[in-house]
């Protein structure tokens, strides 16, 4: 009984200690479990992590960026995308044997990947033994060390190898622009986002973000604890569609001279700005651009200014528009060039506004032909009163000023034609009051290449998708016959004058291998209140076409407080024209003009008469003696003036006995400064060359009786 008890207690105890200990690991393992909860590990290692390393994966493919070209398919800007190598070495990786995902033949990879990885002989067999050794290692996947960064152009030429177990990640994403700050504010630029996109941010780059830069693809896959492929899971990819690819209108020989030329003229001077430009105006293709300031697009080094010189900069063009208030008088048939005004000075119907010639003495009366020659505010004046305002502004508008020119660019400004009062007509009829933009007086000059029809102009040749097709064509595009051929070839005329027949240093802007026609502008800059009044303070142009005989180019250059002679811009365009016409073949085979021989006057004032004859004839120039003083006490031009080889130089001396020069061939500014120089009265009739003149050759002038009065004929 006694045993039979104690056998019961030591049954019941073990119960006890078989229940207390179930309980004790049942709590250790509550324990266990709301550890791994909470803290997510277990020995270590990260479940979540794990879970996450076993799940599907979806990678994005991203779009290689359309290249943008030249006309001539040179690449202007292309990826220069880094990527590092990866060589899977694990047979897991291979699913199917017929197509290996890892490293197979490891002596045949290294030699190819060296044949593009290193340049020399050396470099190759260094590069050969150090992927040899990377490839015996008993890894799941390696990476190439030093010789495993390669750029965009490498990759490319690694992946047409074809070699299994090869593959890439991309470390970096950006844009290379191979000419540096080469037409900076038409290319733009590109750079990468935040989500590693490339978005184009200004230029071309900005304005066909969404053709360059394609649809991105993708991949899933399902990977393992460690991040890797799982050898049995089968990818699901959609391949990414690169980009497409753009080719401008821009040709280089042209863009290279026109950078060349704006930043020889921009070195080691002042000046706010400057914009050359090059369209063919048959076509409406901009073939060059240039500015200054420009910016490096692959650094962003100098962008200060986001606005595109070409279509953003908006301002008071100037006299470059008496060309369209003129065409517009004879458009309206208002207009005969030999009718004759009084130029210098004309006070508006208030009674107060009074509206200067830009000398502000004028040249006598003179006809309006020859207003135009030295643009003469007055006359422009006089066309805009009788014309009114509204015609002008119809006229104008019909140019295609005021609104944008839909030319595939950002930013473009549409500029401003509202004019009412007399005042205004006044200032619009040359210029001021009034703001155009480069492009606009591109378009607008259009219609001397295509008797009267004015073409948009257009920067985009060709888009061609990633599959070779074009999907868009730049083409010739007529927006409106703006005026007749009649208007037109007298226009032309006049525009001839202004250059061979007008000033003096107008011929400055005559390159020798071909004919030009165009015209200047000086217009004053808005300010607060009112204009500025500084020495510099202006926008100075010229618009041109050429060749005069058969238009098919138009170039337009503009400058805004430039300091420095007009002569420097002058020759600045002259010398680029030359060069683009030699380039484009409408060169005329004779050389009537050698800018190459251009010379600068020096100081004659003071000097003996006849030591300085000497001297102007050895340097080339043709001296006009007026009077028989020993000494000189006048000359123009006057010295640190550019002048061709040929020119008059007119030199006065101590002396009034002023005697008739042969002045036949004479230009109209020839003949002026002539009789402005000695004070002689004059009256002109006609406009170009003088044909006869009244007082005979050899006379002995009388200042006080004489008139001379001069008829010249184109």
């Amino acid at each position: 009984m006694k045993k039979a008890k104690i056998r019961y207690q030591k049954f019941h105890l073990n119960i006890k200690l078989t229940m207390f200990l179930v309980g004790f690991f049942f709590c250790l393992i509550i324990i266990k479990l709301s550890y791994v909860v909470l803290s997510d590990r277990v020995d270590g290692i990260n479940l979540t992590e794990f879970a996450d390393n076993r799940n599907t994966v979806r990678e994005t493919l991203y779009a290689s960026r359309g290249v943008i070209y030249d006309v001539d398919g040179k690449a202007l800007a292309k990826n220069a995308n880094s990527y590092k190598v990866i060589a899977i070495l694990s047979e897991s990786r291979t699913t199917d044997p017929n197509h290996p995902q890892h490293v197979v033949e490891k002596e045949k990879t290294a030699t190819s990947l060296c044949s593009i990885l290193a340049d020399t002989e050396e470099g190759k067999q260094n590069c050969y033994n150090q992927l040899l050794e990377y490839f015996q290692q008993d890894l799941y996947q390696v990476e190439l060390g030093v010789w495993g960064r390669v750029s965009e152009d490498k990759k490319m030429a690694i992946t047409a190898l074809d070699l299994p177990g090869i593959e890439f990640v991309t470390l970096a994403k950006k844009r290379q622009y191979i000419n540096s700050s080469w037409a900076s504010y038409i290319l733009g630029y590109a750079r990468s986002n935040d989500e590693g996109k490339i978005v184009g941010e200004m230029g071309i780059e900005e304005y066909f973000d969404e053709e360059l830069r394609g649809v991105d693809g993708y991949t899933e896959y399902q990977q393992d604890a460690y991040g890797y492929k799982m050898p049995t899971s089968t990818p699901i990819t959609e391949d990414a569609t690169a980009g497409s690819d753009i080719y401008l209108t821009l040709q280089s020989d042209v863009q290279n001279v026109l950078e060349n030329a704006i930043s020889k003229f921009s070195k080691d001077k002042q000046l706010d700005w400057a914009t050359f430009s090059v369209m063919n105006a048959k076509t409406g293709e901009i073939i060059g651009s240039a500015s200054y300031p420009n910016f490096n697009p692959n650094t962003l080094e100098n962008l200060s200014n986001y606005m595109n010189p070409l279509v953003g900069y908006q301002y008071e063009p100037g006299s470059t528009m008496k060309i369209f208030s003129w065409l517009a008088a004879l458009e309206n048939g208002i207009y005969n060039g030999e009718d004759q005004y009084q130029s210098g000075t004309i006070t508006l119907s208030d009674g107060v506004t009074k509206i200067k010639d830009f000398n502000n003495t004028g040249w006598g009366s003179i006809t309006y032909d020859t207003g135009f020659a030295y643009s003469s505010n007055v006359a422009a004046t006089n066309l805009g009163l009788k014309l009114g305002a509204a015609k002008l502004n119809d006229f104008y508008d019909s140019c295609g000023f005021g609104k944008k020119t839909k030319i595939t660019l950002p930013g473009e400004s549409s500029g401003l034609i509202d004019f009412s009062y007399e005042s205004e007509l006044a200032n619009a009829s040359f210029g001021q009051g009034i703001l155009v933009t480069p492009i606009q007086m591109l378009q607008a000059m259009s219609i001397f290449a295509n008797d009267g029809v004015m073409v948009r102009p257009y920067i985009v040749s060709k888009i061609v998708n990633a599959d070779g097709k074009i999907i868009e064509e730049g083409k010739r595009e007529e927006i409106k016959t703006v005026v007749s051929h009649e208007s037109l070839e007298k226009m032309k005329n006049l525009m001839y004058d202004v250059v061979y027949n007008g000033f003096d240093y107008n011929k400055l802007y005559a390159p020798s291998n071909v004919t030009i026609a165009g015209k200047t502008g000086t217009a004053q800059i808005a300010g607060a209140g009112g204009y500025l009044t500084g020495t510099y303070d202006y926008v100075r142009s010229f618009i041109g076409i050429f060749p005069y005989e058969d238009p098919e180019y138009v170039f337009y250059f503009a400058t805004q407080k430039y300091v420095g002679n007009s002569t420097d811009i002058a020759v600045t365009i002259a010398s680029a024209i030359k060069d683009i016409a030699n380039i484009v073949n409408v060169t005329k085979e004779e050389n009537d003009i050698d800018e190459n021989k251009i010379i600068e006057t020096t100081q004659y004032m003071s000097l003996e008469t006849k030591a300085v004859v000497e001297e102007v004839k050895r340097l080339g120039l043709v001296p006009v003696v007026l009077g028989s003083g020993k000494y000189v006490v006048g000359q123009y031009p006057e010295e640190n003036h550019k002048v061709i080889v040929g020119s008059k130089i007119f030199l006065k001396t101590s002396a009034s006995d002023y005697h008739m020069p042969d002045i036949a061939g004479w230009s109209t500014n020839e003949v002026i400064r002539f009789c402005d120089m000695i004070h002689l009265k004059y009256t002109l009739d006609g406009y170009g060359k003088v044909v006869t003149f009244s007082i005979p050759k050899d006379t002995l002038i009388d200042l006080n009786s004489m008139t001379l009065e001069i008829h010249l004929e184109p």
